[in-house]
């Protein structure tokens, strides 16, 4: 099973809430939000495979991701609200469309259900051109990344998955790179998520666009639809507060 790191209670009228992170990411960095969303409800934040302290596997498509989160949602009781960002977003996605049953409420976060062009290979080469053999601290592959990417946000966030002790990536950069185009891609399916589904994005970010609707509507038919100001892609880091506003008031509606 994956990595979870279960933020409790456990003892709550409210369904449990599921944490699936985007790419390069991993449970941990939602640690925060995680905590503030917790009081109300139990809150289970996953490594997915290939990240964090999760297995690592030979392939890495939505339905194996898929897969995945159906086992943790079963592992914990069988039924629970879905949140997931950007990779993670089509993964709960797909988890909605193939096994209905599993989830409650949906909230994606800044994503849509369809193919997009952005490579992320290069992101990948940053990462594999740091010299580990010199790291001591996050900040020498900090260093070493502003060669190739000057984005410190960006900088700050792939080092959360270095293991500074062992000098290792805990990212599995050969499959994410050899599977690239199947992260990129959202799978072809049949079937329609009728429970409640809240598309939320950064209102600055160019990934869930006004032609999106159509796609999204035939697979979510109870799509809704909020942005939040001044925020992009990475919504909930850079407007915490608003974020978890709207993920309580979201969950404050009934499922049915």
């Amino acid at each position: 099973m994956l990595n979870v790191i279960d933020h409790g209670p456990a003892d709550t009228a409210e369904p449990p809430l599921l944490i699936v992170h985007g790419l390069f990411g991993s449970g941990r960095n939602w640690g925060a939000i995680a905590k503030r969303l917790a009081p109300k409800r139990q809150v289970i934040a996953v490594d997915q495979r290939n990240h964090g302290n999760s297995p690592w596997f030979d392939s890495h498509s939505y339905m194996d991701m898929a897969d995945d989160l159906a086992e943790v949602v079963t592992h914990f009781g069988g039924r629970m609200d879905v949140c997931g960002h950007s990779m993670g977003g089509k993964a709960a996605m797909t988890l909605a469309l193939t096994r209905p049953e599993l989830v409650n409420r949906l909230i994606v976060a800044d994503i849509a259900p369809v193919p997009y062009s952005h490579d992320q290979n290069e992101n990948i080469e940053a990462m594999r051109s740091v010299d580990l053999t010199k790291v001591t601290k996050r900040a020498d592959a900090s260093a070493q990344l502003a060669l190739r990417i000057p984005d410190t946000t960006l900088q700050s966030f792939f080092t959360q998955s270095l293991d500074v002790k062992e000098r290792r990536w805990r990212l599995n950069l050969d499959v994410l790179e050899r599977e690239m185009d199947k992260i990129l891609s959202f799978p072809e399916l049949d079937g329609v998520f009728e429970g409640p589904t809240l598309f939320l994005s950064g209102a600055a970010s160019t990934y869930v666009l006004p032609e999106h609707r159509t796609t999204i509507r035939g697979k979510f038919p109870k799509a809704r639809f909020a942005k939040i100001t001044g925020a992009g892609h990475w919504l909930h880091a850079e407007k915490p507060r608003e974020f978890i506003a709207s993920v309580e008031a979201w969950l404050a509606h009934p499922a049915s």
